[in-house]
C-alpha cells in the first residue's frame, strides 16, 4: 500500500492527522500538483478525480477522496474506538458533520482561494466576484460551528471524530483567506487549542 499525496495541502493533512491519530504508517510518495504532475495521463489512470491524496492498494485497486480514504483505513486497522463513531446515532452525526464542514466550509475555502488566488489560473477559470462570495460564505458559516462546540467538546459530539480532523484542517487553512477566528468566535478558539494538543498533531506539526 501507498500513498500519493502533498503534504500541505488540505486534503492530504487530513489524510495524516488520520493515520497519526490510528497510529498506521503507509509509504508516502510526492505529487507535484502545481506542476501538473497530477494531470498526466499515468496519475489519472489510477484517480477518478485526478487529484491527491490517492491511496494505492497492494492488489492494483485505487481509492480517491481524503474521507473515503480514512473509511477505508478504519475499517482494515479496527480499534476500539472509531473516527468515524461507535454507535448508530454517532456515526449519523460524524457523518451530518461532516457533510456540513464540507459543504459549507472546505468547498467555500477552496473555491475562494482558487479565485481569488488563481493559483490554478492555468488549467481553469477564476471568478474573482465568486471567490469574493466564497470567502464571505465561509465568514457566515463559522458562527454555526462556534454555536455547535458550545453545546459539545468536540464537533459531533463528547468524542474527537473524523469531524474534528476535518474542522481543524478548515480552520487551519482559512487563515491564508486572511480570516481569523477571534474573540467573537471563542468555543472554536477554545476547541481549536484543545485539539492542537493532541499527540497526533504535535507529533505532524514543524518544529521551528
Amino acid at each position: 500500500m501507498k500513498l500519493y499525496e502533498l503534504a500541505p495541502t488540505p486534503s492530504a493533512r487530513r489524510v495524516s492527522i488520520f493515520l497519526a491519530e490510528k497510529g498506521i504508517d503507509i509509504p508516502r510518495v510526492s505529487v507535484d500538483i502545481r506542476g501538473g504532475e497530477n494531470l498526466n495521463p499515468e496519475f489519472k489512470a489510477k484517480s477518478v478525480n485526478g487529484r491527491i491524496p490517492l491511496l494505492e492498494l497492494d492488489d492494483g485497486n485505487h481509492i480517491c477522496e481524503s474521507v473515503a480514504i480514512c473509511r477505508y483505513l478504519d475499517e482494515i486497522y479496527p480499534s476500539d474506538t472509531s473516527l468515524f463513531g461507535n454507535t448508530p446515532l454517532e456515526r449519523a452525526k460524524v457523518e451530518m458533520w461532516q457533510r456540513i464542514i464540507e459543504l459549507q466550509g472546505f468547498t467555500a475555502g477552496f473555491q475562494a482561494f482558487r479565485n481569488l488566488t488563481g493559483i490554478y489560473k492555468d488549467r481553469e477559470n477564476c471568478v474573482e466576484a465568486w471567490g469574493a462570495e466564497s470567502r464571505q460564505r465561509v465568514i457566515d458559516f463559522l458562527p454555526t460551528l462556534d454555536q455547535q462546540l458550545a453545546k459539545s467538546s468536540y464537533v459531533a459530539g463528547d468524542n474527537f471524530t473524523i469531524a474534528d480532523i476535518s474542522a481543524y484542517v478548515f480552520i487551519s487553512f482559512i487563515k491564508n483567506l486572511d480570516i481569523l477566528v477571534d474573540d467573537t468566535l471563542p468555543h472554536i478558539q477554545t476547541w481549536f487549542a484543545t485539539v492542537a494538543q493532541r499527540p497526533a498533531i504535535v507529533s505532524l506539526t514543524p518544529k521551528n
